[in-house]
């Protein structure tokens, strides 16, 4: 039981972060805040839980073994761009105009987890995807790429002492590859290869804020075998590269009732190859990108926190901004 008021103090500090753990978790964190929350007459309430943190059993902030946590997320996405309208007539430029588009994108995604061991997480994300180009009209409605994760904490956690979680992901490439697609009368939903990534995420309580941070590679297989008409060649290969990413950010929480989390993500793309048929390379020069994220998480019951988050793009490669909205799923019958 103590090593549970534990779980629940500190994944209710980071719900912005983690809102997959942090809502599997519900009944904990109510304990945990009815201990912190000095009542008329306590000499002090704060240093009972202290004594509790530390006659605690090992304890860790996944999913508790045997446990399912199932959610439901909403993100949408903005990105626009400036494109150059210009005809050449023996040399001579005819017509030149610079046309505004833009791209709305729509993610409708489900995740599940299920704890294999107490410090031992595995789950899976499967998006819908939906997208609209202003420019061309174009619209595509279909499967994103499907992920599977592992999360694996090698330490229990000790108050004052940071918690670590080592991450690994596969994500497949099951949504509409832009390699395999008509470039001006279709869009994409995938990344169009297979990609492996890991990596490790840190937290640190410093009551009531908590900090936190994470950075991971990521390695992208070379697609082959492609058929893709480009102008006057034919693509038969993409080499992706490798991607680094970093981010940090601290969650606060305000009250009972609501927490504000702020982090920043740094993002390195190398440079991507594409061969074609006729023996010639064209080279999308590496990027990097930058993002700022803001998530409030809101109690709209005993058991349930709805995470709204905004996001704003620091670089011209990011998106322009996103909207994003996630709670938990519950069935009846479903252990938690």
């Amino acid at each position: 039981m103590n090593r549970w008021l534990v779980r629940g103090f500190i994944l209710v500090s980071v719900t912005g972060l983690y809102p997959s753990v942090a809502l599997s978790q519900e009944g904990n964190v109510d304990q945990a805040r009815e201990a912190l929350a000095k009542q008329e007459g306590d000499e002090d309430s704060s240093k009972q839980l202290e004594e509790v943190f530390q006659s605690a059993e090992t304890s860790y902030s996944l999913q508790k073994e045997g446990t399912h946590a199932l959610n439901y997320s909403f993100d949408y996405s903005y990105t626009g761009d400036q494109r150059l309208d210009l005809a050449i007539t023996d040399g001579s430029v005819r017509n030149l105009d610079v046309v505004p588009s833009a791209t709305h994108s729509f993610t409708n995604a489900f995740s599940y987890d299920y704890g294999l061991l107490d410090n031992l997480t595995v789950g899976t994300r499967i998006p819908l995807v939906v997208k609209h180009d202003t420019q061309d009209e174009l619209s595509v409605y279909d499967f994103g790429d499907i992920s599977a994760t592992a999360r694996w904490q090698p330490f229990s956690y000790v108050p004052g002492k940071m918690s670590t979680t080592v991450f690994g992901t596969f994500t497949s490439k099951t949504g509409v590859s832009p390699y395999e697609i008509d470039i001006d009368e279709q869009l994409s939903t995938g990344s169009g290869y297979y990609s492996f990534a890991g990596g490790l995420s840190f937290s640190k309580v410093l009551d009531p804020v908590v900090v936190f941070g994470s950075t991971s590679a990521t390695y992208n297989l070379p697609e082959t075998g492609l058929q893709q008409v480009r102008g006057a060649r034919v693509l038969e290969e993409v080499e992706a590269g490798f991607g680094l990413s970093a981010s940090g950010g601290f969650a606060y929480s305000l009250s009972y009732d609501i927490s504000l989390s702020i982090s920043a993500q740094l993002s390195y793309s190398d440079e991507t190859i594409l061969s074609f048929s006729d023996g010639s390379e064209a080279v999308a020069q590496d990027q990097m990108s930058g993002f700022l994220s803001m998530s409030l998480g809101t109690r709209v019951s005993d058991t349930t926190i709805v995470n709204t988050s905004l996001g704003i793009g620091l670089t011209e490669d990011a998106p322009d901004f996103s909207l994003g909205v996630s709670l938990p799923i519950r069935f009846s019958g479903l252990k938690e």
